[in-house]
């Protein structure tokens, strides 16, 4: 029996993230499913994001800790060696870290192999590690299923973008799905991140960039056939994901030509108009 499957996704509490499924057969009949996911918390007293140039806090449950790890582990494979410490008189030696166990990374320790990744690579090298890492986490003839699962039509975007919301909370924080317009047709499938975890605690424009907007954009757009669109804004650290919508060349990008992050990121140049990062 052929399946006619539509969403509609609901309010999600501070506490839980869960969105309800309906799905229709053809028959007429209709039954309901409801997933809950459960993964980092913000622990904020106004259960908000933390205002531009504070870090949020997050209370991170199992799911966000087991994800953490898990895309930490895939990462190492690329980052460079983290095995130096300076003993008391400022020497150093060499000691190779202990790989850590599951549940073991925290949200910082994820950022940090996210930045020994990014040492000695060029932007596109970055972002193909990127690819690697993403297609390492599926199984064999995942990107063929997925294109024949969710060929580019409204309702696809619409599905993807209920998706992200409470799959992707333990990565960006908390976000909602909003319409929007693509090709002359308003629809739902845009997600508006009100404030992303990953840019706020690197605080590299060129992480940003080259580690999740343009890598992300390009798998989904290439790898699954459905195009997507991420509009970061660095004003305030929120962004836009518009499923459904061809991402412009990089060049023509406005998130090419962002200035660093002075007061954030300790890898910055303040002297230069673009993040060095972005143009390597």
């Amino acid at each position: 029996m052929v399946a006619l499957i539509s969403f509609q996704a609901l309010q999600f509490p501070s506490s839980v993230n869960h969105f309800r499924v309906q799905r229709r057969w053809r028959s007429g009949h209709s039954s309901h499913h409801s997933v809950t996911v459960r993964s980092g918390l913000i622990a904020e007293a106004s259960g908000e994001p933390a205002p531009m140039g504070q870090k949020t806090k997050y209370n991170d449950g199992l799911f966000a800790k087991a994800f953490m790890t898990l895309f930490a582990w895939k990462m190492e494979k690329f980052a460079a060696a983290d095995h130096s410490s300076k003993t008391g008189g400022g020497a150093k030696v060499q000691k190779k870290k202990k790989k850590k166990g599951w549940f073991e990374y925290d949200y910082e320790s994820f950022v940090e192999v996210s930045k020994r990744v990014m040492q000695g690579r060029s932007r596109l090298q970055q972002q193909q590690v990127v690819r690697e890492v993403l297609l390492s986490m599926l199984p064999p003839g995942a990107p063929a299923q997925f294109r024949r699962l969710f060929p580019p039509t409204k309702w696809a975007a619409e599905f993807n973008a209920a998706l992200t919301v409470p799959f992707f909370h333990w990565l960006v924080g908390p976000s909602e799905v909003v319409e929007v317009e693509v090709d002359g047709v308003k629809q739902r499938s845009g997600v508006h991140i009100k404030k992303c975890r990953y840019l706020e605690n690197s605080g590299c424009v060129g992480m940003c960039v080259n580690m999740c907007k343009i890598p992300t954009q390009d798998f989904f757009t290439n790898e699954f056939g459905l195009p997507l669109t991420m509009i970061p804004n660095f004003e305030d650290m929120s962004c836009e994901m518009v499923y459904g919508q061809v991402p412009p060349p990089f060049e023509e990008d406005l998130a090419s030509k962002q200035p660093c992050f002075a007061e954030f990121c300790s890898m910055s140049n303040a002297s230069s108009p673009v993040c060095p990062k972005l143009q390597a």
